[in-house]
């Protein structure tokens, strides 16, 4: 997989806020030297949020994020804002444009800069239209807006004659997080020239002619690490290893076939799941965990959340819509309530407090940010969370017995 095929999950998200007709789409433009946001003079024009993945030296693979103003008014304009809000949580650096040539109040741009460092996101404060204004007058809004905003450096820049470009780069540059894309999916679960066996069903769920994305970056690290990796179905598990001139180091499987692999598995081989994993690259394993052990409290009259990062269309025998479910009806009662939510849609901090659990998915399709957000905002709930891998360990009996990646 070339960096151009970088999934959008696995890119640094840069957010752009600012209010409306502050130039936003014009910085994006200017950054990335292309015209790929949809510039005009009326205010208003960026309605929904718009992803570009983009490569940006030295960096490497990014996707930009154009926002609506955080200024809209109205019914719509409120609707636009909290599209931009939910744009927070999955931004990696955030860079606030502020026009220079009409600073006015800055009270918008404080509340915004407050959220985002607030879920610890770096915040660069640019000054657009800087061509515009005399010399003198650039350092005064500089310092004025500075002041403003509690003595926060801030870069001046111009869309329109690309001056300051290269210092908003280097600010990008050094406020990338220091374990951004630092956590590998294997952790140390396998040695460089090890031997893995992959558990992948093609089942109705799998697209057609092709691998599902987990199980494809799986595989590159495993090559990554100089492995030998040895693919099957779940019904060719046996068939597999009775090829193998030794027992495998590792075995990998869908979540779903965790008691059939274990209870076939050589002694001598580690076990853990493409959910598991993807629960410690984009999350937090030991929450995820420790969320699990609720399930030990639950009853009948319990209400659980099951969360999912993909849109599609929910096909028979679905993991998040009939499988989970009907593993915690047949556990605790035809009672319990579940509901779920896919794609961006995740209720807000007081509607979660409604909920006994969350069960989200591995999250393949999420950048590390939104995943880590959501489970801030379980702890502020006071609700355990956990994940699809985890939670079919535990009610298979086997969480203790697979391998977690540290």
């Amino acid at each position: 997989m070339s960096l151009n095929d970088t999934p959008r999950a696995n890119r640094l998200h840069i957010g752009i806020y600012g209010r409306r007709n502050a130039g936003k789409s014009s910085l994006i433009n200017a950054l990335t030297g292309q015209d790929i946001a949809l510039v005009s003079a009326a205010p208003g024009t960026t309605t929904d949020p718009v992803f570009k993945s983009m490569e940006l030296h030295p960096i490497g693979p990014v996707v930009f994020i154009d926002t609506a103003g955080f200024d809209d008014e109205g019914e719509l304009g409120s609707l636009r804002v909290k599209r931009t809000q939910d744009v927070v949580n999955r931004t990696d650096i955030a860079v606030v444009v502020t026009d220079g040539t009409s600073i006015g109040d800055l009270s918008h741009e404080k509340i915004w800069i407050s959220q985002l460092e607030a879920r610890k996101v770096p915040v660069i404060v640019a000054v657009n239209k800087c061509e515009l204004l005399e010399a003198a007058e650039r350092k005064a809004a500089a310092d004025k807006i500075a002041a403003e905003l509690g003595g926060r450096n801030v870069i001046l820049v111009s869309a329109a004659d690309r001056s300051g470009l290269e210092a908003l780069r280097k600010a990008i540059e050094n406020s990338v997080p220091e374990d951004f894309l630092r956590e590998k999916i294997l952790g140390d679960l396998i040695d460089e020239n090890g031997l893995a066996l992959l558990v992948m069903p093609q089942d109705i769920q799998a697209p057609k002619g092709r691998l599902i994305l987990p199980q494809v970056q799986t595989i590159r690290e495993l090559l990554d690490k100089k492995c030998t990796a040895v693919a099957t179905t779940a019904d060719g598990f046996e068939r597999a290893l009775a090829s193998l001139n030794r027992d495998p180091d590792l075995i990998i499987t869908d979540s779903q076939c965790f008691n059939l692999v274990y209870d076939k598995k050589p002694a001598g081989s580690a076990l853990t799941s493409f959910s598991v994993l993807f629960a410690a690259y984009k999350g937090d394993i030991g929450k995820f965990v420790s969320g699990a052990s609720s399930l030990d409290e639950m009853t009948e009259n319990s209400r659980v959340l099951i969360a999912e990062a993909c849109t599609h269309v929910p096909l028979s025998e679905d993991i998040g819509r009939e499988k989970i479910p009907n593993l915690l009806r047949k556990r605790f009662g035809k009672g319990i309530q579940i509901v779920n939510v896919c794609g961006n849609d995740f209720p807000s901090p007081d509607a979660l407090k409604e909920f006994d659990l969350i069960i989200h998915c591995g999250a393949c399709m999420f950048n590390r940010k939104h995943v880590m957000n959501r489970i801030a905002a379980a702890e502020a709930a006071g609700v355990p969370i956990t994940n699809y891998g985890v939670v079919l360990a535990k009610l298979g009996g086997i969480l203790d017995k697979i391998k977690l990646p540290e």
